[in-house]
């Protein structure tokens, strides 16, 4: 029950690496929004470790509550685009 969605959460995690390192190259990411971009890089891995420390420390509730936050939406949000891309175009 753990780790389904904490599989779901790094693979997010590292998209938004991607996409970090991906703006850092061709100056999306500059001075102006670096705060935003590593305000979410660490909220991220603070998920994805924060779960990890509370389940290894036996609060295995309060760790799957933690990952489901950001993995139902994620997984919500990927079928949807799923489905745009399923879909024929008129």
């Amino acid at each position: 029950m753990f780790w389904l969605p904490w599989s779901v959460d790094v693979v997010v995690a590292l998209i938004f690496v991607y996409f970090f390192f991906v703006g850092l190259g061709d100056g999306s990411v500059s001075s102006f929004n670096i705060v935003l971009w590593l305000l979410i890089l660490c909220v991220s891995a603070a998920v994805v470790g924060g779960s990890l420390a509370l389940r290894a420390s036996g609060r295995t509730v309060l760790a799957i509550a933690l990952v489901t936050i950001i993995a139902v939406p994620s997984v919500l949000i990927g079928l949807f685009f799923l489905a745009l891309l399923a879909t024929p175009a008129h």
